[in-house]
This record gives structure tokens, C-alpha cells and sequence, in this order.
């Protein structure tokens, strides 16, 4: 019967070119996967039909391949180099069986009766089109059936053909197979019932669950007991009808509620794919097999990115689209709810969330149980914890709502384990990075609308590379079997529950994606550059200074990595470079002594958005370099302390996290006398000669913690001149300080007008025991805050300690 197969095949390989469009993954199965290509390579797939044939011949040879309608020969005997699972339905008779099982058992023999032998066997899933389908529709009698019969099959190569996925996956060894469970039938049959399941999860991995019918899913919420009570306790407040009180609610629905729809992902596959290649010369994707492996054992995922732009929302989900998995469902800000980009964001899986539920029991009732209904039905969500997009370019500090409804959507009874998965979204270019610094002086934001849209699509032009870094995934089911072991009794299918360790627990989560984020970034020409540049009073170096900065921090990261998920760019120094020359972000000036590198006044501003997006991987060095420069002779143990008392404020503002901070300083320190930045008599460190060339390159590290160590300045010593005075005085105080500074120095960073980075820092004086808070709600210094203030001003220029101690005494009322 394989060989009619095989004919079929054969003769539709040229009716079937123009109607075949496929994407491969992984892209490179060979080297992704690690196949062998001297060892034999058996493919396995589901349904015995020449259309699919057909297709995987073809794009096995694109990919150098063996050719899946070959026969291989393993010791005399011949075996053909494809088993299907199941054969197609037919439209008269009862379809037969494939030879799979005696093809697996051969296979299996062969391999104990010659423990030599060591095939692959690789799993090979063809699905034409990635439509789910829909619930209760008899749609799938013809174009969703997993082996439909050569009438279906061919309306779906006509529809679907160019919306092809092929997913190769990772090699089954039969020799070790064989040694483990022998190669009688129950193995044969155990092997593919276990290929039938990979293909389901598979399948289920890049389609996502069937749609629900929007009306029905409408009216399964408003009978969900938790919606009916909360619209039976909006009657009673409002004094309204239940009727009215349900109407509100199903309005709710309609302004929250996604409108999912297949042929809009296909559009919009394609509409991107052309924007990518007009804005960005690549698009950087790292531990994206994390993903995939992740969606095939069956995981909830919920995807928490940082928010950089509003590019976010279209970029992660082309990217996810682009790995074979199903995109997921997006909670966008009701900010983005026009015309037309409402409509079409929520036939992308985007539902819209309002800034805040305080004051409005029903929405946050009927959000609620949408997002439960989500998660119940199998859809993967996506997420900013940060509540909205970060004007600095660093990450803000969490907002814990829909992470605490994440947990409370579990206690409604998820069998499946449910995994947060951090992701660290970069670029060279933030098409909104201009607008954030006027933003953040004062000025309005800019309301979203189809304007706005019009102007950036006229603007757009090169904007480098776009980075896309999967950090390290959190499954909560195991997170909560740690933290709270008895969790499981809070489960509730019919209520919303709330219980007393899901706030804690909650603040920790949010902590802990922050830093995952943070781990995961990515280093590139801009904002090395930037780092390297903005340490310089006039923003300019020479492009051999430049260079030679750059490759240090390349080195720095390669030897001391903060993490092992960071990503450095493969080009040199020289390279990046003339990377960055050719976005326009620096300019080049020759004259007789060489190249200048220079950054503009307003190029300068922008770039510093950039340097803060990797501020936290050089911030403990810069730390370091502080004290060694500032300081004639510093000792290892008095570098530790230094270390110890800043590294709790540093770890809140930026998300730090060091499994050893004193064994990573330790190396850090080693670096530095490695490459010459530093020097060492006896048990003393010191900065080198101060016309040095290392001399020079210790200061422009040292750079990188400048403006941190001012803010912190500022506050302690308010703090300490002032006396106790009330949370909301203290961080007015401390903004009117900062803006003096700016105009004294010509200080010109984003962070200085974030007056969100006070208020944390705030928040971290207290928690480390710095500051206290007296029974007139004033904040006062404790005892240690002193030590603390001498060691930020031991780090930081005389004429910048100077400014703030001159201004204080007239800088408050």
C-alpha cells in the first residue's frame, strides 16, 4: 500500500508546488536538533497520504535531508524510512490499518540483535493551516479531522496549503529504546502511543484549544456563580434591576472580551513579516526551544514581558506565531481600544483591561472570571506586569494585579501546571523613546489614535535589531508546593478565593519575573555605546577609546557574566561601531589626529534610555570601579562592605540578583586587574596612574553608577539635614534637589525626572532598616543611615557632593 503512497506522491509533486507555502521548525533541524547524518534517520508522522508526502519530501530535500520515501537498510534487511500512525478516513468503505506497528516492532528487533545499530528516529508533525476550529461545529467533518479523506484533504491543501507548519522534533533513539523495554508488540505498541500523544500536544501547541462561541462563552460567564452574585450585589447597591445589572455586565463583556480569529493571525503573519524587513536589519530570538518544549509537555503559559514600546504587543506575538505555537491572548491596556486598531488588536487575541478596578465590584468581578474562563479553557496569556511602558528604559516596579488573579485563576481548580515564563524584549530603536522624556518633564501623554499610527508608519525607516530573550520559567505549581504546601485546600471551582498567603506570595512572584527579565538581557551596538559615550562630559570619545571600552565590556561580560541568559552581540567592537553609524544614533568626525565618535545633545537624551535597559549588568562593577577610583587604597573586605550596604537599595531600584554577590565581586575585581583598570600592593587596591589609559577606562565604568549614587546622596542627606518630615515632603524634596542638580551640572538623564525612583528608594531605606517611620506617619533616619550616607559620599566627585551639601539648606521650606 506504501508504494501507491509513494506514486500518488510522485505525480502530485508538481501540481502541488504552487500551492504549497511552509514554515520550518526549528529552521535548521539538523544542527538545532542535533541529528546525526551518519547514523540512520527514520521519520515517523501521522496520516498515510500522498499530499503529505509530497510536502515533507519537499522540504526534507530544502533541508538536506534523507528523503522520507526511501527505504534503509539495516543489517541485509530493508525498512522503509517513514511509518505512519493512522491512515486517512475514506468516503465509502471502513479505513484499514497502517503497518506502523509491525514497521516499529522490525525496527526494535534490528536493534537488539545488533546493539551497534543506533538509528534515529525523528518525529516529523505536518499540519496544513493552524486554524483551532470551534467548539460544537461540524467544520472538522471536513477541514479539521486529523485524517480526513482525499476529497477533505484536498479542499485543505487548496485553502490551507500555504499556511503550512512542519515541526521537527527531537530524535528517539531506538537502540536505547530497544535495550529498555525490549521489542516485543507492547513496545512497538507503547512507541506509538507515545508518537500519537507527542502529535496531539503538538497540534494543540500550535492551533491553542477550540474557539468558543463568542455568545455562548457570554452567557456561560453570567451563569458562573461568582458573576450571578456579583450582579445580584450590583442590583442591590445600585438600586437597579437584575436585568439591568446583567445588561451592565454583558457590556462589560463586550468591551473586555477577545474576538479571537485564525484568518486574522494569517493576515497578520504576513503584514508583519513585511514590517520586520522594512524596520529592523534582524529580529534576535534566544531559549525559544524552552518554549516549545514547555507547550509540549502540556503547560499553561503565561508570557510576562518587560514594556518598552507599543511595538511589544505585535513583536512577541509574531515571534511566538513564528516558533509554531499558538499566540497568545494579550491583556492590552483599554488605552488602545480605537478605531481601527481596537477591532484588529481584538481579533489578535488582545482583551482590554482598565488602568484601575478600584470602585467598580462588577468589572473586576466580570474580568475576573474571564480571565479564569481563559486559563480553564487552555489558552496561553500574556501580560505586562509593569502596568505600562517605562519612560526611562528601565524596568518599573511591578503592578501584582494580574499575577494575584494568575493564582486565584489556579485555586479554581487548573489541572494543567501553569508556567510564567519572563521575557526580556530589546532594541536599538524605540519608535517612542522622544515622546517619554517630555512625558516625564510634565507634559500630557499623547492619547493614543489612528493619527498617531499614520505619522509612525510615515516615519518608518532602519531601526537596527529587535531582541526577543525567553528568560527562566517559573511553573507555579511548583513555586507553591515550596512556599505554601497545603495550597491545594484553598481550591474553590465556584468561588473566587483570596486567601491569606496569596498577597506575600504574590509581591514575591512579581519580584522574582522583574529579575528574571533582567536576566535575560540583551547586550547590542546601542546601548554599549551609550554606556561608553554618556560616561564622557561631552559626549564624545575616540572611535580607538571607543572600541577599546566596548570590547572591555564585552570581555567583562564573557569572563564575570551577571547571568548565563545575557546575550552579546557576535560582532566586534569595530563592527558595532559602524553599526551604530549607519542608524544614525552617533557621527563620525575626522581630522588629522584620527576618528571621533560623538553623540548629539539630543541624541545624548535619547541614547540614555538605552544605556538604562542594561544598567543593571554593569551597576555592582561601576560600584566597584567607584570605590577603587575615589579611594588611594581600598582592601577586598572593605569592597565587600561597600557591596553589602548598597546591594539591597540596588536590588529593589533594579531588580538585581546574585546567587553569591561576594564571590561575584571577588571575580569582578580580578577582571579589573587582568585588563589594567586596576592594581594591587599587598592586600590594597588601587586605580592606576592617573594619565593611564586604564586609569581612563576605570572612570568611564565608574561612570555607570554616577547617577544612582547622586539620587541616593540626595535623600540621605535630606534625610539627615532636615529632620523627620512626611513621605509625600521627602520625595517632593528630593525631585526640586535633583532638577537643581540637572541645572548646576547639566545633568540631563530620564531618571532624574522619574519621581517613581525616589519612591522606591524610599520604600528600600525602610525595608533595609535605614529609615523609620514615627507615630506622626513622618519619616526619620535610623542610626545606621549615617554609615550608609558616608559610603555613597566616599564614592561620588567632590564638586557633585559639594552641589547638593551647598544647596541644602535653602532647597526646602
Amino acid at each position: 500500500m506504501f508504494r501507491s503512497v509513494k506514486l500518488f506522491a510522485a505525480l502530485l509533486k508538481w501540481p502541488m508546488w504552487p500551492l504549497l507555502k511552509y514554515k520550518v521548525v526549528p529552521e535548521q533541524p539538523i544542527a538545532e536538533l542535533a541529528l546525526d547524518q551518519s547514523r540512520p534517520l527514520f521519520y515517523i508522522c501521522t496520516t498515510e497520504s500522498a499530499a503529505d508526502l509530497t510536502a515533507i519530501r519537499r522540504i526534507c530535500a530544502a533541508l538536506h535531508l534523507p528523503d522520507p520515501a526511501d527505504s534503509v537498510t539495516l543489517n541485509g534487511s530493508t525498512h522503509p524510512r517513514t511509518l505512519f500512525l493512522e491512515k486517512p478516513h475514506t468516503l465509502l468503505f471502513k479505513r484499514g490499518k497502517t503497518l506502523a506497528l509491525e514497521q516499529g516492532q522490525a525496527l526494535l528487533h534490528a536493534h537488539l540483535s545488533d546493539p551497534t545499530l543506533n538509528a534515529q528516529l525523528v518525529p516529523v508533525a505536518l499540519l496544513w493551516g493552524r486554524a483551532p476550529g470551534k467548539e460544537n461545529s461540524i467544520k472538522w467533518l471536513l477541514g479539521e479531522a486529523h485524517a480526513p479523506n482525499w476529497l477533505a484533504k484536498l479542499l485543505i491543501v487548496l485553502i490551507s496549503g500555504r499556511h503550512t507548519l512542519v515541526r521537527f522534533s527531537k530524535a528517539v533513539s531506538l537502540q536505547q529504546m530497544a535495550a529498555q523495554f525490549g521489542a516485543d508488540q507492547d513496545t512497538a505498541h507503547k512507541l506509538l502511543r507515545m508518537s500519537r500523544f507527542h502529535f496531539y500536544r503538538q497540534r494543540l501547541a500550535a492551533t491553542g484549544p477550540k474557539l468558543v462561541n463568542r455568545a455562548q462563552l457570554f452567557n456561560a460567564l453570567l451563569a458562573a456563580p461568582a458573576l450571578k452574585k456579583a450582579i445580584d450585589d450590583e442590583a442591590r447597591s445600585k438600586k437597579i434591576s437584575t436585568s439591568a445589572a446583567r445588561a451592565e455586565a454583558r457590556k462589560l463583556l463586550l468591551e473586555i472580551a477577545a474576538d479571537y480569529r485564525a484568518s486574522t493571525l494569517r493576515v497578520g503573519d504576513r503584514v508583519l513579516r513585511w514590517l520586520w524587513h522594512k524596520l529592523y536589519t534582524g529580529i534576535n530570538v534566544n531559549n525559544a526551544d524552552m518554549l516549545r518544549d514547555l507547550a509540549q509537555k502540556g503547560h499553561e503559559i503565561v508570557y510576562v514581558p518587560c514594556h518598552r514600546s507599543h511595538m511589544d504587543y505585535l513583536l512577541l506575538s509574531y515571534v511566538i506565531y513564528q516558533q509554531g505555537l499558538v499566540p497568545p491572548h494579550i491583556a492590552a491596556g483599554i488605552n488602545l481600544n480605537f478605531w481601527p486598531a481596537g477591532p484588529i488588536f481584538r481579533r489578535g487575541g488582545a482583551f482590554f483591561i482598565r488602568r484601575s478596578f478600584s470602585g467598580n465590584k462588577l468589572y473586576s468581578a466580570v474580568f475576573r472570571e474571564y480571565l479564569c474562563q481563559l486559563f480553564a479553557k487552555g489558552y496561553s496569556i500574556k501580560y505586562y506586569s509593569e502596568g505600562g511602558r517605562s519612560r526611562t528604559g528601565r524596568l518599573l516596579q511591578p503592578k501584582t494585579g494580574m499575577l494575584a488573579m494568575t493564582l486565584q485563576s489556579m485555586l479554581r481548580g487548573i489541572e494543567r501546571p501553569v508556567t510564567l515564563v519572563p521575557v526580556y524584549l530589546g532594541y536599538e530603536h524605540v519608535m517612542e523613546v522622544s515622546t517619554y522624556l517630555r512625558e516625564l518633564k510634565g507634559s500630557g501623554k499623547q492619547k493614543e489614535s489612528v493619527w498617531g499610527v499614520l505619522k509612525a508608519i510615515r516615519n518608518l525607516r532602519d531601526y537596527g535589531y529587535g531582541y526577543v530573550n525567553f528568560g527562566q520559567p517559573l511553573t507555579l505549581n511548583s513555586y507553591l508546593n515550596q512556599q505554601v504546601p497545603d495550597w491545594k485546600q484553598d481550591i474553590d471551582t465556584l468561588e473566587v478565593q483570596k486567601p491569606q498567603w496569596l498577597n506575600p506570595v504574590v509581591a514575591d512572584l512579581a519580584q522574582q519575573m522583574m529579575q528574571r527579565i533582567n536576566q535575560a538581557a540583551a547586550l547590542n551596538s546601542i546601548n554599549l555605546i551609550a554606556l561608553c559615550l554618556l560616561a564622557t562630559d561631552k559626549h564624545v570619545l575616540t572611535r580607538a577609546e571607543l572600541a577599546q571600552q566596548i570590547s572591555f565590556y564585552l570581555q567583562l561580560q564573557r569572563a564575570v557574566p551577571y547571568t548565563d541568559q545575557i546575550t552579546l552581540p557576535a560582532e566586534n567592537a569595530e563592527q558595532l561601531i559602524d553599526h551604530a553609524l549607519k542608524l544614525q544614533k552617533v557621527s563620525q568626525h575626522n581630522d588629522s589626529f584620527g576618528q571621533l565618535i560623538q553623540l548629539s545633545d539630543d541624541n545624548a537624551i535619547l541614547l540614555s534610555y538605552y544605556r538604562n535597559n542594561v544598567l543593571h549588568l554593569f551597576m555592582l562593577p561601576a560600584i566597584i570601579a567607584s570605590a577603587i577610583l575615589h579611594q588611594r587604597d581600598v582592601s577586598a573586605g572593605e569592597l565587600q562592605h561597600i557591596v553589602r550596604q548598597l546591594y539591597p537599595l540596588l536590588q529593589q531600584e533594579l531588580f538585581l540578583h546574585l546567587p553569591d554577590v561576594e564571590q561575584y565581586c571577588a571575580a569582578v575585581v580580578q577582571q579589573l586587574l587582568d585588563s589594567g583598570l586596576a592594581e594591587q600592593q599587598g592586600d590594597k587596591y588601587r586605580a592606576p596612574a592617573q594619565h593611564s589609559q586604564g586609569y581612563f577606562m576605570l572612570s568611564l565604568l565608574a561612570h555607570n553608577a554616577e547617577h544612582t549614587l547622586q539620587r541616593y546622596a540626595m535623600v540621605l542627606q535630606l534625610m539627615e539635614s532636615q529632620g523627620p518630615q512626611s513621605r509625600a515632603e521627602l520625595e517632593k524634596h528630593s525631585h526640586q534637589l535633583a532638577q537643581r542638580l540637572l541645572q548646576l551640572h547639566g545633568i540631563n538623564a530620564p531618571e532624574y525626572y522619574d519621581k517613581q525612583l525616589f519612591a522606591t528608594l524610599l520604600n528600600a531605606l525602610k525595608d533595609c532598616g535605614y529609615s523609620q517611620t514615627d507615630q506622626h506617619s513622618r519619616v526619620s533616619s535610623t542610626a545606621s543611615l549615617q554609615q550608609l550616607n558616608d559610603t555613597v559620599s566616599l564614592l561620588l566627585r567632590n564638586e557633585v557632593l559639594q552641589s547638593i551639601q551647598s544647596i541644602l539648606p535653602t532647597s526646602t521650606p
